[in-house]
């Protein structure tokens, strides 16, 4: 097969709009016309391996970013935005990704009106109610704005991340990164106790003293700790984040700051090249990296999915989290497969199997209709509740990459890589497979025949 072009436009924009160097300029550092660059930077012609070259040995970027970025979220986001509007013509897929790669901004926009769309229609019911408030407006949802903030910053953020793997160096005298982060809070002052509490940390500031629950596992004792050190020594750098991310409402900034503190936690618990080496040795097993980290298993996998750091990234793994009725509570993908903003997960993934099967691991081969094929491991992580009468939580957990990868993986040994895929899709609205029989309602764009002589597994046939 012939090598595939790379069209790259909005992201060559944007590496010369952050030099700050006119088109000019930019052409000329990489030795290349004013009006070749034009057209590259429109998508008229592919980036060529002059520029790729030129890139890395002026400007020592990754030329690898080129390929990724945006456009497949985008895209995904748009198709399921579309299948949620009244639009009697919905644009092929084709000007979908070219509005992606071509006008992100506007594609941004455009979801940023669905959004909007959305969360007026679902509270039609309650219209009377707002009316009847002074002052009642309709705002967006604080938590879409801040799902979205990570979700489009391919849930890598560079500061905060190299921040918490400079705190977790430990120094003299520490002889792990509990006792570092117990030792260096009581250098302000700031005591830790633990003790049989509801509340999974309460830190009263008059006093100086931070609880944690004894009820909990150890793991999630030093996570907690971690999120209150962050919130207590990387407050500015917390809140610098916050003032470039640009949150429409306090609410969103609020709960913003929370999951960046999250963030910290987990990056402290397993910084970035240590995990990441010990990722690559240890093969990406979960337990036993789980093990050399002092994590649980969820935070490993979720902490495998943020390997995005420039010039030295990991495997691009998926990750997701569900609930007992398939609605997903934690998301995301550094792969072409993405998730549906609204609902749940397709009922084909192995992911919804694993409250089966507590305890052990799911093994998947699946492939989406794009053809591509991946690897997924799902496994239950309920969370016990310490004491008796308290309610167990009940998740799982997805983790997965591209077949491509599964050398790198234990979890892929004895399976046939040229087998059966398990064909899975995103949503059901912009799924493109006609014969699901898991299917719920009919894709987006497809006329539907209703026989009503002959029943089969849908009450209607997709054409």
């Amino acid at each position: 097969m012939p090598p595939q072009k790379l069209y790259a436009g909005a992201k060559l924009r944007e590496i010369r709009q952050r030099l700050t160097l006119t088109q000019k300029a930019f052409a000329a550092k990489l030795g290349v016309s004013l009006p070749y660059l034009n057209q590259m930077e429109n998508n008229n012609r592919p980036v060529s391996t002059t520029v790729l070259l030129a890139l890395a040995g002026e400007f020592g970027f990754d030329v690898t970013e080129l390929g990724q970025g945006d456009s497949e979220r985008l895209v995904t986001d748009m198709r399921e935005a579309l299948a949620d509007l009244v639009i009697t013509e919905v644009p092929p897929l084709a000007d979908l990704r070219l509005a992606a790669s071509n006008a992100p901004g506007l594609a941004r926009a455009f979801l940023e009106l669905h959004r909007a769309y959305r969360q007026t229609h679902e509270r039609l019911a309650s219209l009377d109610e707002a009316l009847g408030r002074e002052g009642a407006k309709l705002e967006p949802s604080p938590w879409e704005d801040v799902r979205d903030f990570f979700h489009y910053c391919d849930n890598y953020i560079d500061a905060v991340d190299r921040a918490a793997e400079h705190f977790a160096t430990l120094s003299e005298g520490e002889t792990d990164i509990r006792s570092a982060a117990i030792r260096r809070l009581a250098r302000i002052g700031v005591t830790v106790a633990v003790e049989p509490t509801a509340p999974l940390r309460k830190f009263d500031a008059a006093q100086g003293r931070l609880v944690l629950s004894s009820l909990v596992s150890s793991e999630t004792r030093t996570f907690q700790l971690l999120v209150q050190v962050a919130l207590l020594r990387q407050d500015p750098l917390l809140e610098a984040t916050l003032d470039l991310a640009r949150f429409q409402t306090d609410t969103a900034r609020s709960i913003a700051k929370l999951g960046l503190a999250n963030y910290f936690a987990g990056a402290a618990m397993m910084p970035y090249m240590r995990f990441l080496t010990s990722a690559q040795d240890m093969r990406h097993d979960l337990e036993l990296l789980a093990n050399r980290f002092g994590a649980s298993i969820e935070q490993v996998a979720h902490r495998l999915s943020t390997l995005q750091r420039p010039g030295t990234k990991g495997i691009p793994f998926f990750f997701v989290r569900v609930d007992p009725a398939g609605t997903i509570t934690k998301r995301h993908s550094a792969t072409r497969l993405q998730f549906a903003r609204f609902g749940g997960a397709c009922p084909l993934w192995n992911v919804h199997q694993a409250f089966e099967t507590p305890g052990h691991f799911l093994r998947q081969l699946a492939e989406t209709p794009d053809g591509m094929r991946y690897i997924s491991l799902a496994r239950d992580v309920s969370k016990q509740p310490g004491h008796y009468g308290a309610p167990v939580r009940r998740y799982a957990i997805a983790l997965g990459c591209e077949v491509a990868h599964a050398g790198a993986l234990v979890y892929a040994d004895g399976l046939d890589l040229k087998g059966t895929y398990q064909p899975i899709g995103i949503s059901c609205r912009i799924c493109e497979r006609r014969d699901c029989h898991q299917r719920s309602v009919p894709p987006l764009g497809r006329s539907l025949r209703i026989p009503a002589q002959e029943r089969g597994v849908l009450p209607y046939i997709v054409e």
